[in-house]
């Protein structure tokens, strides 16, 4: 099908996804900052990857729509970014999203000045008004009126927030020595306090692996770090984690591997895309788990051979045939192979 906006040259197979819609997507490049700086006009800005299920969603949704374009079109100068391809404006911005609601994720869309800074962000939106989340059409129209009526402290304030953002992220924040006895525990009682002590993992729905915690805890043990009572009680977390993992409908029980959450907090729905920086650090957990021989003989073996199975997947669906390896598998494919409609683990 024959491009209908810029983005039919761009190398990132996520941007020639977006080829075809109505709206007017350009590349991020100099020449169209310069062109929204001459035109004084907003920016909207969508980062996301090309196998990313809610940028899917979203894309249909919104993009395609011609009413929905018509309203971008008119009013903004509209760049797309896959975060594979440019990962350092993708953190730029991640940043900002975080630092004003908490969470962030993909897609993640910007409305920024002219000048590249921001004036509001998100993630997902709707096309319209839906379970509490405000429509992205609605969202285009309000920052447009405002723009319009009052540009001038639209981006005083975006200013100030960059700049204050710019601060923070100034600020030293590695720490190269390994935590004091305080600073273990507080951390070891951050893990306690998380732990889902019905159904395993730390925190609720949509439940990710966070693998980074349990390994934590797996070398406190290995050191002997921290208050032993504590570290009891984060280590039986762990481990309550590890089987729930490895035993639900996260962990790919006929490929290998490990999917990219589970969207209930028994972990027995996953979302099905998977993603080859969570397999690395998921393999790393599990040998943990078995090198230090956290169980008995049987369940040191079931974490070496999920391990295996990992392993087995990535080198068969995720290794490249000319080197390297694919960041990830999509959650989305073919209902039927003789129909171009897609669906969210069909083939699962």
């Amino acid at each position: 099908m024959k491009a209908i906006n810029a983005l039919g040259e761009a190398s990132s197979p996520y941007l020639r996804q977006h080829a075809q819609q109505p709206v007017h997507w350009q590349e991020w490049s100099e020449a169209t900052l310069a062109q929204a700086r001459e035109q004084r006009r907003v920016i909207f800005l969508s980062i996301g990857y090309s196998t990313c299920h809610w940028c899917h969603v979203m894309a249909h949704e919104c993009f395609d729509s011609p009413a929905i374009a018509a309203v971008m079109n008119q009013h903004f100068v509209n760049i797309k970014v896959d975060r594979e391809e440019r990962p350092d404006i993708d953190a730029t911005y991640m940043a900002y999203v975080m630092a004003i609601s908490g969470q962030g994720g993909w897609p993640l869309n910007l409305w920024l000045t002219p000048e590249g800074e921001p004036l509001i962000g998100g993630t997902y939106f709707p096309p319209e008004d839906r379970s509490g989340r405000a429509g992205f059409r609605r969202v285009c129209e309000e920052v447009a009126h405002l723009w319009r009526t009052e540009p001038t402290r639209l981006s005083q304030a975006a200013h100030r927030h960059l700049k204050q953002l710019r601060e923070e992220s100034s600020q030293p924040r590695a720490q190269h020595e390994f935590p004091g006895a305080d600073g273990i525990d507080a951390l070891l009682r951050q893990v306690i306090a998380q732990h889902d002590t019905r159904y395993g993992g730390f925190g609720h729905a949509p439940k990710f692996p966070r693998p980074c915690l349990p390994r934590f805890v797996l070398i406190c043990e290995t050191l002997q770090r921290g208050n032993a009572e504590l570290r009891q009680q984060a280590l039986s977390a762990t481990i309550h984690t590890l089987r729930a993992m490895m035993d639900g409908g996260l962990h790919d029980h006929l490929g290998g591997g490990f999917h990219r959450y589970a969207v209930d907090s028994r972990w027995h729905i996953p979302h099905f895309e998977k993603m080859l920086y969570d397999q690395a650090q998921l393999a790393e957990l599990y040998l943990d788990a078995w090198n230090i021989q956290l169980g008995d003989a049987s369940e040191n073996a079931r974490y070496l051979r999920t391990v295996e199975r990992l392993f087995a997947y990535v080198a068969s669906e995720l290794r490249h045939p000319d080197g390297g390896f694919y960041a990830a598998e999509d959650a989305d494919s073919q209902i039927d192979h003789n129909l171009p409609q897609r669906r969210e683990g069909a083939y699962w």
